[in-house]
């Protein structure tokens, strides 16, 4: 390997949970496809010569990658070589991925070390005991079905070319890998509770090792000025409280964040240390609205489906995670829902950076919903999500199906739900997005895309002043029972001049001019920014994504309108935002 390349996607991937010694990986690995499945038959895990290279960690279908294949690889290998610093060597060793997908094994110099089901989740494996001193080598095997119907896959095409609403295929390595040293006995994990109206901020945090003997110490700082402290006797399990001194929430027009220092010490010495942040957030549910911080907040949100043209799941820098939220935010969006992908961490440090709020889905297309089987699939995985994110302030709740069919397995959106208000009690849980709820969901949608304003604005009318909301499928769907009730996908309307070929679409008619595309979407939107009972919106969608034209953006991220025209759209005041609008719900 050339130690001189530039290392791609270099910054630290894990923006929450920071430690000083790590090693990137990322970079030019050897790569091989395997359609057949006999590369450790033929020794691709040890000695064997691979024919290729790529840049980790974007997808080999990606232009980033090198390798630029666009069709099926049913399964692929990686591999690469590594020295651990000489200043590990009293340490423990982790193998971190970010992302692989979708059945990964790892060998550390021809030792299998584990495995991992889930394309979306990351894993950590302890790799110390397979080291030896000087060079190591790492192979990854990566196994992909998107064709089975127990693999979530969510926007990526079953068919060999890229049609309607699905695009090009991810395959394998697609987030970060690398190292990180911690001491045998170490900070874990750890969860935030902050409390707005109580002015503090619980911790619940887990030691690995032998804790016997060692002290947490956790301060908490405000703009680099000490806010609070607590020292307790480490245990593997442990929680304790925090009281500011200065109260600060984390909003939209106030992203402020508490930067948190753990420290493990025994004896009067740090073992081990991690630095953190958290945003004073908490979400309520009062009648139809959803409050932030005991405000009525209208969820101005837009579509955001993380592709990219030259690195498909994988954003080519730190920068364009960033610039997506901001292009966001430059249209008068104050959120997103993260559609059918987990994203990766870095995007979600910037949405609390910058205030910005996300609903957090997971990628259940590619799935039978109708199979008993999927719900082994999607709990496993799911759960990896919720531990990974649940401390983002931006974050403001979770949905883990879209569109469910009506032949759907009710026991796996219902045993889904429970799960994750088990796990996360904090944030409210939509069951499914659009099509057909369950009883069981603290919000209520629809996905509506009619193209006409004044037919928008009857299909939601009698919700005015009754508990009669608008269906996907009424006949199938559980009944309304007065939760808070939003249109989480409507526009799409359908603009790119010059259109070359019939392959590009878009919902609806396409407008014939800038001018009624402007007075479509002005029209839509007021329908839904003005309704009384209504707390969100959600646009389809932010840009372009290959055939898919309904974007703001094109592909590359390039304005189609003068964001200003779109943004006095969406900031105008919305209705139940208004003090005197709600209050008898």
């Amino acid at each position: 390997m050339n130690s001189k390349i530039t290392i791609p996607r270099p910054e630290y991937p894990r923006p929450q949970m920071v430690r000083a010694d790590w090693l990137n990986l990322n970079g030019l690995w050897e790569f091989e496809m395997d359609p057949g499945r006999s590369g450790e038959e033929r020794g691709l895990h040890c000695d064997e010569t691979y024919t290729r290279t790529i840049t980790v960690p974007f997808p080999p279908e990606s232009e980033l990658s090198g390798i630029g294949h666009k069709d099926f690889m049913p399964c692929v290998w990686y591999r690469r070589s590594f020295q651990v610093p000489e200043e590990w060597d009293d340490k423990r060793v982790l193998l971190h991925c970010g992302a692989v997908d979708y059945e990964a094994t790892v060998w550390i110099n021809g030792q299998s070390v584990g495995s991992h089901r889930g394309g979306y989740s990351p894993f950590c494996f302890d790799i110390s005991d397979h080291l030896k001193p000087g060079e190591n080598t790492i192979a990854v095997r990566a196994v992909d079905d998107t064709r089975s119907a127990l693999q979530p896959s969510g926007k990526q095409c079953a068919a060999f070319e890229s049609q309607g609403c699905s695009y090009t295929r991810t395959t394998g390595i697609w987030q970060t890998v690398w190292l990180e040293a911690v001491p045998p006995t170490h900070l874990q994990s750890f969860r935030f509770y902050p409390d707005v109206d109580g002015g503090t901020v619980t911790i619940h945090a887990n030691i690995t090792g032998e804790a016997e003997g060692c002290t947490l110490c956790t301060t908490v700082l405000a703009s680099g000025e000490l806010v609070g402290s607590a020292s307790v006797a480490a245990r593997g399990s442990m929680a304790f409280t925090i009281d500011l001194s200065e109260i600060r929430p984390w909003s939209l027009d106030d992203p402020f964040l508490y930067d948190v220092d753990f420290s493990l010490d025994r004896g009067g010495q740090q073992i081990d240390r991690v630095e953190s942040y958290f945003g004073l957030r908490q979400i309520d549910i009062q009648g139809k609205k959803v409050l932030i911080n005991n405000q009525s907040v209208f969820q101005r949100l837009v579509l955001d489906q993380g592709f990219y043209p030259d690195g498909i799941y994988t954003a080519p820098s730190d920068e364009a995670l960033r610039n997506d939220i901001e292009i966001s935010q430059a249209l008068g969006f104050n959120g997103a829902r993260l559609h059918q992908k987990v994203f990766e961490p870095r995007f979600l440090y910037w949405a609390d950076r910058l205030g910005y709020l996300c609903w957090g889905e997971y990628p259940n297309w590619g799935i039978d919903h109708s199979n008993p089987a999927a719900l082994e699939r999607v709990l496993s995985e799911w759960l990896e999500v919720l531990q990974r994110d649940f401390n983002h302030p931006c974050i403001i709740g979770w949905c883990a199906f879209n569109e469910t069919p009506t032949s759907q397995n009710p026991e796996l959106l219902r045993s889904i739900y429970r799960v994750t208000k088990a796990i996360d009690p904090t944030r409210p849980v939509l069951d499914t997005s659009g099509y057909t709820h369950i009883e069981d969901t603290d919000v209520y949608d629809c996905h509506n895309y009619q193209p006409d304003p004044e037919r928008l604005a009857a299909d939601f009318e009698e919700f005015k002043t009754k508990d009669t909301v608008w269906h996907n499928h009424p006949e199938e769907d559980a009944p309304y029972q007065g939760q808070p009730y939003f249109n989480s996908e409507y526009g799409g309307i359908w603009w790119n001049p010059g259109q070359m070929n019939d392959r590009a679409w878009g919902y609806g008619e396409r407008p014939q001019s800038e001018e009624e595309f402007l007075e479509r979407y002005r029209g839509l939107t007021e329908v839904l920014l003005f309704h009384p009972r209504m707390f969100g919106f959600c646009y389809t969608q932010l840009y372009d994504i290959e055939q898919e034209v309904n974007g703001l953006y094109t592909y590359d991220r390039k304005p189609k309108f003068d964001p200003a025209i779109i943004k006095a759209i969406n900031s105008q005041p919305a209705a139940i935002e208004e003090e005197s609008e709600g209050k008898a719900d």
